[in-house]
């Protein structure tokens, strides 16, 4: 019953985390932005590089990861082993959740360098995109809104 327990638990956790993840393509907005001006630039893509975006580090893994190790833990031994073995199970398991959220959450990302119109060369990271690929001299917009940039074509 104890094991049951924990296997509930461990998925509803990666379920949870599977949900805090966010899309940071250039096709993806949020609620607040939409219907928001954006200002928008032009350029041209000069060169372009995958490189990997690092997953988010919140409370959530940890504090769920000790929780299960905890629950796991307390189920081995007795009196004070049991104690020891629920201490041991939650340090475990909240480091194991933090690893386990960093990588759920973890993203391919793409860098786009651009020169702008103005004659300026900036570089863009965000989420990699399966339907929108950048490439050497393609004619690309740059918006920003609320601090934040994105390349589209």
């Amino acid at each position: 019953m104890k094991r049951q327990f924990v296997l509930i638990c461990m998925l509803g956790s990666l379920l949870v985390l599977s949900g805090c993840a966010s899309s940071l393509t250039g096709e993806t907005y949020s609620r607040d932005d939409a219907r928001r001006p954006q200002v928008v630039r032009t350029g041209v893509v000069e060169t372009v590089r995958p490189v990997q975006i690092e997953g988010s580090k919140t409370i959530i893994g940890p504090a769920a990861g000790a929780a299960i190790g905890g629950v796991a833990g307390s189920g081995v031994g007795g009196g004070r082993g049991a104690a020891i073995a629920t201490v041991i199970g939650a340090v475990a398991g909240g480091m194991a959740g933090a690893a386990a959220e960093e990588g759920i959450t973890r993203a391919q990302g793409v860098e786009i360098t651009v020169r702008e119109d103005d004659g300026s060369m900036r570089a863009y990271v965000q989420e990699a995109s399966p339907e929108v690929t950048f490439r050497p001299g393609d004619r690309v917009r740059i918006q920003t809104l609320n601090g934040q940039t994105r390349v589209v074509k």
